[in-house]
């Protein structure tokens, strides 16, 4: 098990319980998935592949708002934001700022 999931699900008792949004970026692409850990299961998950026009950072803001939406759909209202040791900036940021925008706690 990654370092930083372990330090996300079991070291910090107010996160139990939540949903995790985990995200891996690619040069070509980013990812964003809404995981249940206690289930083990994936519940929703967006690539920036399907959103066609834009620059990235434009991509990954929408697909912030598109998981955001997801999680609407699901009854989820705050997640925990595991960038998988990705620096917090460019699109991991924007990614965040967008499921910001779109109402879903961080």
């Amino acid at each position: 098990m990654n370092g930083n999931r372990a330090k996300i699900r079991i070291t910090n008792k107010k996160n139990r319980g939540l949903i995790r949004l985990s995200v891996f970026r690619s040069n070509a692409a980013i990812h964003a998935s809404l995981i249940d850990d206690s289930k083990g299961e994936t519940l929703a998950t967006v690539s920036s592949k399907a959103i066609k026009a834009g620059k990235p950072i434009e991509k990954a803001t929408e697909m912030g708002k598109l998981i955001a939406a997801k999680a609407k759909e699901l009854k989820i209202s705050e997640v925990v934001y595991d960038r998988n040791n990705y620096k917090y900036h460019g699109r991991v940021k924007a990614l965040a700022e967008g499921a910001r925008e779109a109402g879903l706690k961080l």
